[in-house]
């Protein structure tokens, strides 16, 4: 092939690309964010070399049971979710799902999802559940399969690859349009998790409410997270994750980055776009490149984490 056409079938690519939504990459070194569109990252992996490798993939938002219009059929979004994290050549440590794993919490809601994450590649997955997760009063379904890495707390932590995780839950006192809710016990539980943890420990925090106000009209944030925040701001590198918006939001403050997951199932409106937030119908060929995961890789130097979201498109 010329060197003309070449150049011509990069640039087409690159545009089908994004107009399919690619998504963006992140890369976090130092506090600092920076975005490099997927598209533009596949055709030059100059911008990408020495990243590192995955150490997680965060999946968020499944909502297994849920069949209205906006997406009749979740577990074939999910399965196409499932078979793209096993087709990547360099498979994720591990597998984070950022909480409504179902939509009612039904039992046959969440034997479905267990059927269908049993396909992953990568065998050790943690979660930490959303309020569609714990509809039932006691939380029994949700606990009885995803609760002994908490003692079905919800919160608990873990160390891998030299980075330390912390889950927290924020969900129980769930009330449609309200705040989320971590509470004393928990706040109490996380300052002595951190406590004598050296301040260059890179810190992954997840839940499935955002950690910060996006739009407390709509309930998108949690009360009682700037206490958490306070045990974590002298970290040198602090990644929060969260689903429930089913969209990408991320600020950064300091050295926290705070980010937010597409949903699998549907995507949700902007905030303050309509008079609530719900699922978003869009035409069928347009879903899939608003449903997503992200990928997290680990930086050795400077020591610190990038971000990779990817639509299922």
């Amino acid at each position: 092939m010329a060197d003309d056409q070449a150049l011509l079938s990069r640039r087409k690519a690159l545009k089908c690309m994004a107009f399919g939504g690619a998504g963006t990459l992140f890369t976090l070194a130092g506090g600092v964010f920076t975005p490099i569109d997927l598209a533009v990252a596949a055709a030059d992996r100059k911008l990408t070399a020495g990243l590192g490798k995955p150490l997680f993939v965060q999946i968020s938002d499944t909502h297994v049971g849920f069949n209205k219009e906006a997406n009749p059929d979740v577990n074939a979004t999910l399965t196409r979710t499932i078979d793209l994290v096993n087709e990547m050549s360099d498979q994720p440590a591990l597998i984070i799902h950022t909480g409504d794993i179902t939509h009612l919490s039904k039992p046959a809601e969440f034997d479905a999802a267990q059927q269908m994450f049993s396909r992953l590649r990568t065998t050790e997955m943690h979660t930490v559940p959303g309020e569609h997760d714990t509809v039932d009063a006691t939380v029994t379904e949700y606990f009885s399969r995803f609760g002994k890495a908490s003692d079905n707390k919800g919160y608990y932590s873990f160390d891998h690859g030299g980075v330390h995780f912390v889950a927290l839950i924020n969900v129980l006192q769930f009330k449609p349009g309200g705040l989320g809710t971590l509470g004393p016990d928990q706040l109490a539980w996380l300052a002595a998790d951190l406590k004598g943890r050296s301040s260059s420990t890179p810190i992954v925090v997840f839940a499935h409410m955002p950690l910060w106000t996006i739009y407390e009209p709509w309930g998108w944030g949690t009360g009682d997270a700037d206490q958490a925040m306070s045990h974590l701001r002298r970290f040198g590198s602090v990644t929060i994750l969260n689903g429930h918006i089913h969209q990408i939001v991320q600020k950064v403050e300091g050295n926290m980055t705070f980010h937010t997951a597409r949903s699998t199932a549907f995507p949700q409106p902007a905030a303050g776009a309509g008079p609530s937030p719900g699922p978003l119908k869009v035409p069928a060929d347009q879903l899939p490149g608003m449903l997503g995961i992200t990928n997290v890789l680990v930086v050795e130097r400077p020591r610190s984490l990038a971000l990779m979201d990817r639509t299922i498109a």
